[in-house]
Order: C-alpha cells, then structure tokens, then sequence
C-alpha cells in the first residue's frame, strides 16, 4: 500500500535551507462544489489558482514570460486567442491550440485583417502580437469573467462563454466584436488555404486571462525555489516575474530546491525516484488537485518503499500510479 500522506500542514514557506527538497506540481481538473448553487463555471483551473491567485491575472504573466516589454504592474490587459470552434450536431466545442497548427504566417495575417476592430472596441493599441496569443489593455472589457482555453477546450462553449460580472451589457459587446471578426475569418484567404491542406479553421477569437500583475498571489514555497521547470507558457513568465531561472526541460543535475509542472510527470518518476534512492535529494514535496483542492505531500526515500507484510522480501519502490492513486 503506498504510504500515507505526511506533511499535509507543514509550513512549507519555512523550509530548512539544510534539507534537499523538490517540487513536482501535477495538473488538476476544475470540479464543481456540490454544496453551491453555481451557475458559472469555476474560476479557473486548480493550478492556474495555485501558481497566480485567485484573481487569476493570466493574461499579464503570459505577455510578461512573451516579450521583452515592461508590463505596468496596474494595467489590467487581456490575451486575445485566434481560435477553431468545432461544430456538432447542437452545439460547440472549442479545441486547444495545441491541436489547430497555427503557423506564425497565419497569425500575422489573420490578426492583420482584425486589428482595426478590435482597437476600436477595446479603445487602446495591441501591446504584443504573439503567434498564439495577443495582449492589448482590456478597457471596457476589464470587468468580464473569463476562462483560459486551458480549462474551456473540448467543451461547450456556451457554458464557457465570457460573462458579465459587474456591469451589465460588456458580454454582449464582446460576442458583438466576436461576430464581426468570425465572419471577417470565414472568408479570409488563410482559412480557404487551410481547409485545402485538410487543417482546422481559425473561424473564433477567444478572450480571457484579465488582469494585473499586481494582483497576482504566488505560493509561499516559490521563495524558497531557485529553478523552474515546465513547458507551460504560464511558467516563463511566472519565473521573470520572480527572477527565477526557467528551463523546458528537466535537469536532473540540478534538482535541489527545483519546482517542476510539467505536462507528463510520470515520465519524471524514475529520475526523481532515484535521486530519492540515491540521497541526491532529502525530500520530495508532490502537490496535487483530489476533487479540485490543493494537496501537499512530504516524501523521504523510505516514503518511496511499498510496505508489505512479507517483511523477508526486498520492498520495491512506489511507481507514479501508485503515488497518484493514493
């Protein structure tokens, strides 16, 4: 049986600088409370609350980790994001952007065409042109309330759509402004082009992620980080705003008072197992998501051993489903 949880309300801001740890964050799922009346999607996924607050300013950590601009800390800016919405029999399905290959040709092309509408809705200037996300400051769209594609895609969107929170009309000015550019994008020679190479059309535009960095809240324990490690785009920015280092990849060298969120963790297991194994590390805090809430645990290399009551037989190691199911 895998061991039990330790460590559930250690101050993990306090961590003893004696002690070798490493952080591996694992991607959860937004859950809806039962014991609410919701009648909105959560606000954000677990670990975009986990890593920004609750505020969630996604859109100015990401323009932050994209260029070399100088983000104001009280500017609320929002992240634009051409977009397939893929139609069913009654409804429609947004798809991730890592599954329409939008190249930096169409984006520039396709964000060519719908520049002038968008800076006259929003009444600024585009800050950053990206190939997958584009930043402007929110104006009159600084109130509404919306969700990342990260938590949207492959779902219908009618329940994702941005909402009004405070000032009644702003939604309905947004899906105005959506329209014109999805019938803008419906006839525009790089969707003509893409269907003939058999790709998705970028037929939407998607907005969220708005906020300011000053209202950013990251964990305790990212004082005490001095490496980050993730593909996430959230990471990079996340790691300037700090003055962090960053890497894409993992470098099992340099563990110590590393934090990881990458997209396969299990692939991570066995180099951290056995740095474990191997006294390279002293611990290894793994913080999870069961039902939408954060979980911290605590191990040591003999946390990492399956207890058995075969007590003449090796033990062998805890494998990363068993460390997830637990």
């Amino acid at each position: 049986m895998p061991p039990k949880i330790r460590g559930m309300t250690a101050n993990l801001s306090s961590q003893s600088s004696a002690l070798r740890r490493f952080t591996l964050m694992v991607s959860g799922e937004d859950t809806l409370d039962s014991g609410l009346n919701q009648n909105a999607p959560p606000s954000g996924l677990p670990q975009e609350r986990f890593l920004l607050g609750d505020q969630l300013p996604i859109a100015p950590v990401l323009l932050l980790g994209q260029s070399d601009l100088t983000v104001n800390p009280n500017e609320v800016i929002a992240c634009l994001q051409p977009v397939h919405l893929h139609a069913t029999r009654d409804h429609l399905i947004l798809m991730a952007q890592s599954q329409i290959d939008l190249t930096a040709e169409e984006s520039a092309s396709l964000f060519g065409v719908v520049l002038p509408f968008i800076e006259e809705d929003f009444g600024h200037k585009v800050i950053f042109q990206g190939q997958r996300d584009w930043f402007i400051p929110a104006g009159p769209f600084a109130n509404l309330a919306t969700h990342s594609v990260d938590q949207a895609h492959g779902r219908n969107i009618d329940w994702w759509m941005p909402r009004d929170k405070s000032e009644i009309g702003i939604a309905k000015l947004w899906r105005k402004l959506q329209n014109e550019i999805q019938m803008l994008w419906h006839i525009d020679p790089v969707n003509e082009e893409r269907a003939q190479r058999g790709y998705p059309s970028i037929n939407s535009l998607w907005i969220s992620g708005i906020g300011k960095l000053v209202d950013m809240h990251t964990p305790d324990l990212l004082r005490n980080v001095g490496q980050i490690y993730g593909e996430h785009p959230l990471l990079v920015g996340l790691a300037k705003y700090l003055g962090i280092s960053h890497q894409r990849e993992m470098d099992l060298s340099k563990l110590v008072n590393g934090f990881a969120w990458v997209d396969q963790p299990k692939n991570a297991w066995d180099g951290l197992k056995n740095a474990m194994l191997n006294q390279d590390l002293d611990e290894l805090e793994i913080i999870d998501f069961p039902k939408g809430k954060v979980r911290h645990r605590i191990f040591t290399a003999k946390d990492l051993h399956k207890k058995s009551w075969a007590f003449w037989k090796k033990s062998e190691p805890l494998t990363w489903k068993e460390i997830v199911s637990s």
